[in-house]
């Protein structure tokens, strides 16, 4: 293992998907999964998104459209919440998940708009509460 990417690579999966989502996913790993952590914090968070050829915001962009085309939701909710903390708009989103219902489906599309709706409420849950 590179140790340098890995630790480039956990650095990159807090950044967009949360430190304590990270840290819980890597406590929760047992010798079995733990390869597979790790290779994903080297290889996909290191490798991918330690390039800086693409900017955050377009990777996060990328990753929603990806995974909506290969029907992974709990994923696509997670990358959601990425794709907001690196700066992807409201109504931005909005534009990805149209052409996402065009290009993947109007199944994919109406599932990715019921995640976003619930995801965008529970944000203004949290900012009314911080109020």
């Amino acid at each position: 293992m590179d140790e340098q990417r890995f630790k480039q690579g956990l650095e990159k999966r807090k950044a967009v998907l949360g430190g304590d989502y990270v840290e819980q996913t890597l406590a929760n790993a047992n010798d079995f999964s733990r390869p597979f952590q790790e290779m994903m914090a080297e290889y996909c968070w290191g490798f991918g998104w330690g390039d800086e050829t693409l900017p955050a915001k377009t990777r996060s962009m990328l990753n929603l459209t990806m995974i909506a085309a290969l029907n992974r939701m709990h994923e696509w909710e997670l990358h959601l919440n990425g794709a907001i903390k690196n700066g992807v708009s409201k109504d931005e989103i909005q534009a990805i998940l149209h052409h996402i219902a065009i290009y993947c489906g109007v199944p994919a599309g109406v599932e990715c708009f019921r995640i976003a709706n619930r995801v965008f409420a529970a944000l203004e849950d949290d900012e009314e509460q911080a109020s």
